[in-house]
């Protein structure tokens, strides 16, 4: 159950990183974070940490 609930997370974490980031860089415009650069440094933060749950949740055992 633990490793189902890492890997929506995760998903999640990266999905959501990757709009930050792309706005922020001021690919994807539309919203208050378009061309802020603060906003590409919290969509990296989330994709990196995202993968490394998806890591974390794959090395898990099955219980």
């Amino acid at each position: 159950m633990i490793k189902i609930f890492l890997n929506i997370v995760a998903v999640l974490l990266i999905l959501g990183g990757g709009v930050w980031f792309l706005q922020g860089i001021n690919v994807l415009p539309g919203s208050f974070m378009t061309g802020q650069p603060q906003w590409a440094l919290y969509g990296g933060i989330s994709i990196i940490v995202g993968i490394i749950l998806l890591v974390i949740a794959r090395r898990r055992k099955a219980s």
